[in-house]
């Protein structure tokens, strides 16, 4: 799927970034980008509401919102400003009585679609998603706290494109942290209502960064991220005040000995760039996203490299050649047919919704695919489960194939 990589104005540098590994991934009968843009955009009205796949695991999911602001560094962006980002936090809750969690605001959904490049479509489309988090409940008590997993998603695209991807996580029992790296998302609001664009775009186009930037400042955020959600203040110290009260509150416990990462796109190279520089991460996942820079250092934890179609043939991306091969600790390349480059978020399932499918597969088999084989990778390395998946291909999901 070109999908959501051919946005008019990107430029050559940002093309690096959105476009240069998907245009060559995507499948012959893929839709093109300018289409596939326009699909999550194309409801009929607001009112025509879209809906996420419900999660498969047994518990209730509970979602907060946090406002983190890292004191002790400048913006790489806006050097004048602290580094600031907003964080999601999906979590297994206690009950399911709680309100239903936004997708979306409409000048959110508005910018979002804006940035896509498609003109003359309900602007208000995506604040109609209906999403299965709920908000104002406490988390489920749990002795040791829940693991953790970190979603970081694609270049532009904001936090919630990987919201049935965390909602499910969740479902299972996993605290899911969803980071929006500031100036990068097309859209960011913070709580004093201000909304942040994707200034990221602009710099890209003007060659003024370039994309290993961006990796390697998300590392940064990431690990200010961990700092945060598993200090001394989640596991038994008096209630805070500021942005964290709303994790106590909620009784949210992180386990810190067990955490892992997954992105989409330059949210997946950056899974690996932060686990070279802290190791404080256990397994990592890259979903369908070049390596900005790939790795050249033996990284010795466990790492899925899970793509589209394309990128299962050996020379498509060298990033990922070069990496596979200093990937020296638990390790699988998988990929699955029918995808393409945006297969892995909710804009697959959303674009089926609207009738404008942006891949061959369908969204809802899309979205089963990436949450069975991502969940059995985290519960195979953080919690020791058998995961029979990750064994070889398997007759349930024909779709999946395994590099030797």
């Amino acid at each position: 799927m070109k999908a959501m990589a051919g946005r008019s104005g990107i430029g050559r540098a940002g093309a690096v970034l959105l476009a240069v590994a998907t245009a060559a991934l995507v499948a012959p009968t893929a839709v093109t980008a300018p289409a596939a843009a326009q699909a999550v955009m194309a409801a009929e009205a607001p009112e025509a509401t879209l809906a996420l796949p419900a999660p498969t695991g047994r518990y209730p999911v509970g979602v907060t919102d946090l406002h983190l602001v890292d004191e002790d560094r400048a913006d790489p962006w806006v050097p004048e400003r602290r580094r600031e980002l907003m964080v999601s936090l999906w979590y297994p809750a206690a009950n399911r009585h709680g309100a239903p969690d936004r997708y979306a605001s409409p000048e959110e959904s508005r910018l979002i679609l804006q940035h896509l490049g498609a003109e003359g479509v309900p602007v208000e489309a995506l604040s109609t998603v209906r999403t299965h988090g709920v908000t104002g409940v406490r988390a489920l008590p749990r002795h040791g706290g829940w693991p953790l997993v970190v979603l970081s998603p694609g270049f532009s695209f904001p936090r919630t494109s990987l919201t049935a991807l965390a909602e499910d996580l969740a479902s299972r029992g996993y605290v899911v942290a969803g980071v929006d790296h500031t100036y990068e998302a097309a859209a960011v609001t913070f709580p004093d209502d201000r909304l942040i664009q994707c200034l990221v775009c602009t710099l890209l186009d003007e060659e003024r960064v370039k994309p290993t930037d961006v990796t390697r400042g998300r590392a940064a955020d990431i690990s200010f991220v961990l700092d945060e959600v598993t200090g001394r203040h989640l596991i038994g110290a008096p209630r805070p005040a500021g942005p964290l009260a709303a994790v106590t509150r909620a009784g949210i416990r992180i386990d810190r000995d067990r955490i892992a990462m997954a992105g989409h796109s330059i949210g997946g190279a950056s899974a690996a760039e932060t686990m070279l520089r802290d190791s404080r991460v256990d397994a990592g996942v890259n979903m369908d996203g070049t390596f900005f820079p790939p790795i050249t250092t033996d990284l010795k934890r466990p790492f899925l490299m899970l793509g589209a179609e394309g990128h299962g043939e050996p020379g498509v991306d060298q990033t990922w050649d070069v990496t596979w091969e200093h990937l020296t600790g638990s390790r699988l390349w998988i990929t699955v047919t029918g995808t393409t480059h945006s297969s892995f978020t909710d804009y697959a399932v959303l674009g089926d919704q609207v009738g404008l499918p942006l891949q061959p597969l369908s969204g809802e088999r899309c979205a089963e695919i990436t949450r069975q084989y991502v969940a059995a990778f985290v519960d195979r390395h953080l919690r020791h489960r058998p995961s029979p998946l990750l064994n070889g291909p398997s007759a349930r999901y024909p779709e999946v194939v395994f590099r030797p």
